[in-house]
């Protein structure tokens, strides 16, 4: 298990590692758009990761092609689809642009 951190609201849980960030933010009950059935198609589940970064999944190529398509990204930047959770504790900002 893991802690995972909601901005800007600030709700706290705990996540199952190994788990995607985009899993584990639905089942917290988070606003988060999805369209590409995790497969990194759309970008529409692009967040910011403030903490944790590294105990996340490592960007696979397919990721950082549709990050360098979007608007916004910054070296927070990752796809709730494709990002795994460790056990490192994470927060992540759900943009509200998307």
């Amino acid at each position: 298990m893991t802690t995972l951190t909601i901005l800007p609201a600030g709700t706290t849980f705990e996540a199952q590692a190994g788990t995607t960030l985009m899993s584990a933010l639905k089942a917290a009950g988070a606003a988060i758009m999805s369209k590409g059935e995790g497969k990194a198609q759309w970008g529409a589940c692009h967040v910011f990761i403030h903490e944790g970064r590294k105990g996340l999944s490592k960007i696979q190529r397919t990721e950082n092609e549709k990050l360098d398509a979007l608007v916004g990204v910054s070296s927070k930047s990752r796809l709730a689809c494709q990002a795994t959770l460790g056990e490192d504790p994470v927060t992540v900002e759900l943009l509200s642009f998307v």
